[in-house]
């Protein structure tokens, strides 16, 4: 009878500790589920600037409807640094302001290691947000949530697009026109601006820049009805 009582007890305790251990389990569980679920808020709230004040930051996730429109973009930021990336948080995005690299024949990749080597060479101040090579592709150097050297007195609110061009004309390639139409346009999109916000280094300073669009205004005034055209498609 007392083996049978020892047996009774045992066998009860061992209830008890197996549904301690479900408690544990089930627990645990839901904490890595809650944990998941913060993540995910977290994720999505960094991917749509919601609860974000000031302009989204776009790291070209292609793959996010966010993203839909975009040209294919090589995300390659330049090294915080004093003299091409100073990190100055953007308010707003007012224009987008377009640029030539007034050094013929230069590749995109090349224009951003320029840009990086200054943070060594401190020779002067100067960056991009975007670089458009000759076959149309798309460097990013600086988050669009921040400055880049590139406009002058605009520098504070608009984001900037330097292109490559074959030679002294300043004219751009085929491939790099499209390319300029289309980022220009999804930024347009995505920032809610119009062609009317697309200006020229030029019309900031004067400066002969981009030199193909001051020389053919004509061309630009092409340029700003592609670029409304592509922006109202998406």
């Amino acid at each position: 009878m007392q083996h049978k009582r020892k047996r009774y007890r045992y066998s009860r305790m061992t209830r008890k500790r197996r549904r301690a251990q479900v408690r544990r389990r089930v627990m645990g569980t839901v904490a890595v589920v809650g944990v998941c679920v913060l993540g995910l808020g977290f994720g999505v709230r960094q991917l749509t600037g919601i609860g974000q004040s000031g302009p989204v930051d776009i790291q070209a996730d292609t793959t996010s409807v966010q993203w839909e429109g975009a040209p294919p973009i090589n995300v390659e930021l330049l090294t915080p640094n004093e003299w091409s990336r100073p990190q100055i948080a953007l308010q707003q995005i007012n224009g987008i302001v377009i640029h030539y690299t007034a050094n013929p024949g230069s590749t995109a990749q090349q224009n951003h290691d320029y840009f990086e080597g200054l943070k060594d060479s401190q020779s002067t101040k100067a960056s991009s947000h975007f670089i458009i090579g000759l076959d149309g592709e798309v460097i990013q150097c600086i988050p669009s949530s921040e400055w880049a050297y590139a406009s002058n007195s605009r520098n504070s609110d608009t984001l900037s697009i330097e292109c490559c061009h074959p030679d002294e004309s300043g004219q751009f390639t085929d491939a790099t026109y499209q390319s300029l139409v289309q980022l220009t346009g999804w930024l347009c999109h995505r920032f809610g601006l119009s062609s009317e916000d697309v200006i020229r280094h030029y019309d900031v300073t004067g400066k002969d820049c981009p030199k193909y669009f001051v020389e053919h205004e004509d061309a630009w005034v092409q340029f700003r009805q592609d670029v409304q055209d592509y922006a109202d498609s998406l």
